[in-house]
C-alpha cells in the first residue's frame, strides 16, 4: 500500500512534466525553423549557402546548387514524420499511455515511442549532469567545441542524429543482432529487424548486451576530441549505451528522437535566446529560460529513474 501511494505521488507530477516536455518538443519545430531562416545567427552567410562549402569532402558540381537550407528542411521534415509516428504508435497513442499515469494508475508504459523517448532522454540528461559533476571533482572538464558559424552549427546538430543513429545503432547494433539471432534469412525480416530488433528477434543471452556496450563505447570514442575535451567520452559512451538499449528494446524511432531531442530541441531554444539577446550560443545557455528548461528535464529524469526502480521492485515482489 505504501509503495502504491509513493508511485501515485511520483507518477502524477511525472506525467505533468512529460506533457510539458511534449509541448516543448512540438514548439521546437517552428522555433528551429524561425531561427534558421529568419534570424541573423549566420551573419556572413544565410540558408542559401552551398552545402558543399560546409563539408570536408568534395561533393562535386551536382551538389553546388544545394543550399544548407535544403538540407535543413529535409532533416526537419524527416523528424516531423518520425515525431508524428511516435505520437500514435507502435501499439498505443501518446495519451493512451500517459492518461493512466496522470491518474496514478500503475500500468505498463510500453506501447508508445514518444513516452520512451521523453523518459530516456530525461534520464540521459540526469546521468550526463551527474558524470560532469563527478569529473569536475577530479579536474576533468567538458567544453563546447568551437565552430566558425552558428548557422552551420545549427544545421549540423539537426542532421547529425540521422547519420549517427544509422551508423552506431542500425549498422553497429541492428545488423550484428540480426546476424547473431535471426532464424530466417530474408530481406523483409532484415529490414524489420533494423526497424525494431526486439520485436523481430528471439534475443537472449549476453551477446546482445556486449554488442550494445561496444557500439556505445565506440560512440563515446567518436567524441573524444581535443575540441570536446576528455570529459566528453564518459557522457557520450553512457548516452551511446542507453541509445543502443532503447534502439534494441523499442526500435529506431525512439532512439533517433532521443538523439534529436538532445541536439535539435535543446539548440533550437538555445539559438532562439542567442538571436533575441544578440549573444553567442555558449552565453545563451546561462539564460534563465534555458536554465529553467534544464531543471525541467532534470526533475523529469529523476522521477523517471524512481519510477523505474519502483516498477522493478514490484516485479521482484510479485508472487510467481
Amino acid at each position: 500500500m505504501h509503495t502504491q501511494k509513493l508511485f501515485q505521488g511520483i507518477a502524477i507530477p511525472y506525467s505533468a512534466l512529460v506533457s510539458v516536455i511534449f509541448g516543448l518538443m512540438i514548439f521546437s519545430f517552428p522555433i528551429g525553423t524561425y531561427v534558421f531562416f529568419n534570424s541573423q545567427i549566420g551573419k556572413s552567410i544565410d540558408y542559401s549557402y552551398p552545402i558543399s562549402e560546409t563539408l570536408s569532402w568534395e561533393l562535386g558540381e551536382s551538389f553546388s546548387t544545394v543550399g544548407i537550407g535544403d538540407v535543413f528542411v529535409g532533416a526537419w521534415t524527416l523528424f516531423l514524420i518520425l515525431f508524428t509516428i511516435s505520437i500514435f504508435g507502435p501499439k498505443k497513442n501518446f495519451l493512451g499511455v500517459l492518461s493512466p499515469l496522470m491518474g496514478g494508475l500503475r500500468q505498463s508504459q510500453d506501447g508508445n515511442y514518444l513516452i520512451h523517448t521523453i523518459k530516456w532522454f530525461s534520464i540521459i540528461i540526469v546521468l550526463s549532469e551527474a558524470i560532469a559533476a563527478i569529473q569536475e571533482l577530479f579536474g576533468i572538464k567538458t567544453a563546447m567545441p568551437p565552430f566558425e558559424n552558428e548557422l552551420v552549427h545549427l544545421l549540423s546538430v539537426t542532421y547529425a542524429p540521422i547519420i549517427e543513429e544509422v551508423g552506431f545503432r542500425v549498422i553497429l547494433v541492428g545488423i550484428p543482432l540480426f546476424l547473431l539471432y535471426s532464424q530466417k534469412a530474408s530481406i523483409k525480416k532484415f529490414f524489420m529487424t533494423l526497424w525494431n530488433p526486439s520485436a523481430n528477434l528471439p534475443v537472449s543471452g549476453p551477446k546482445a548486451v556486449i554488442v550494445i556496450i561496444i557500439a556505445g563505447v565506440l560512440f563515446g570514442a567518436l567524441h573524444l576530441t581535443e575540441q570536446w575535451g576528455e570529459g566528453k567520452f564518459a557522457q557520450a559512451a553512457m548516452s551511446g549505451i542507453i541509445l543502443g538499449w532503447v534502439y534494441y528494446r523499442y526500435g529506431f524511432v525512439s532512439a533517433i528522437l532521443i538523439h534529436w531531442a538532445t541536439n535539435y530541441v535543446i539548440f533550437s531554444y538555445g539559438y532562439l535566446v542567442s538571436s533575441i539577446n544578440e549573444t553567442n550560443i555558449a552565453d545563451a545557455f546561462s539564460h534563465s529560460l534555458l536554465l529553467t528548461i534544464e531543471i525541467l528535464f532534470t526533475v523529469t529524469g529523476v522521477l523517471a529513474i524512481v519510477l523505474l526502480i519502483l516498477n522493478k521492485r514490484q516485479k521482484i515482489t510479485e508472487p510467481v
